[in-house]
């Protein structure tokens, strides 16, 4: 069985992870996901964009027939791109509505596999102690600080260890960040010749205070 330190960190770098990606955007990947596999709306998800560009062809090709000069092509065109919109429209908001219910599905189970474990093990550890301080290190209010709430009194509660986690988990994750910002940013180029100009300018001001 994994320790239960691990599974604390674990939890929260997992939380740190949804909140820097996005839940958005986590659920637009896994709706994707879902239907690259034979499920009940991969094949209208794959239908979609067909239709889509059907509907985009015959809007042009209706907009380049002039219905004066020939109404027969025109009418037909016309028929056909209502036709094609119509199906569009219809299997669009098929789609739309299976996606809002496989989103409200993935985010109830995404809370309950995160924030729900997080309330269930900081309930159910609430008295266990993570580790053991030894004594004398810190003074008695911060002993009960480090065991709140229910932690004995020179141990580190489930709380408090899952707040550090969070803390040392973000703040890696900044550095990580800034230091990739760094990276990535192109070094500004100067002029050759830009120093020697400077100093060519020093020297005839020098020169001009001479002679006045």
């Amino acid at each position: 069985m994994p320790s239960l330190l691990l599974v604390v960190f674990v939890l929260q770098l997992v939380l740190h992870l949804i909140n820097t990606v996005g839940a958005n955007t986590i659920n637009q990947l896994l709706w994707i996901l879902y239907n690259k596999f034979p499920t009940p709306t991969s094949k209208a998800a794959n239908e979609a964009p067909r239709l889509k560009r059907e509907v985009v062809r015959l809007k042009r090709e209706l907009n380049a027939v002039s219905a004066q000069d020939d109404f027969a092509k025109w009418a037909k065109l016309r028929r056909q791109h209502d036709k094609a919109m119509s199906e569009f429209e219809k299997l669009d908001n098929s789609l739309r509505s299976a996606q809002n219910s496989f989103t409200t599905t993935v985010s109830s189970l995404r809370w309950l596999s995160t924030n729900g474990l997080r309330f269930f093990l900081q309930f159910w550890f609430a008295k266990q102690p993570m580790f053991w301080i030894p004594g004398g290190w810190v003074p008695g209010y911060v002993e009960w600080i480090l065991s709140f709430p229910r932690a004995p009194k020179g141990s580190v509660s489930i709380n408090i260890w899952g707040i550090a986690c969070a803390s040392v988990i973000s703040l890696v994750g900044e550095a990580i960040q800034a230091t990739y910002v760094l990276a990535a940013r192109p070094p500004i180029k100067t002029k050759e010749g830009q120093p020697q100009a400077l100093q060519a300018d020093t020297r005839m001001t020098k020169t001009e205070e001479k002679d006045l």
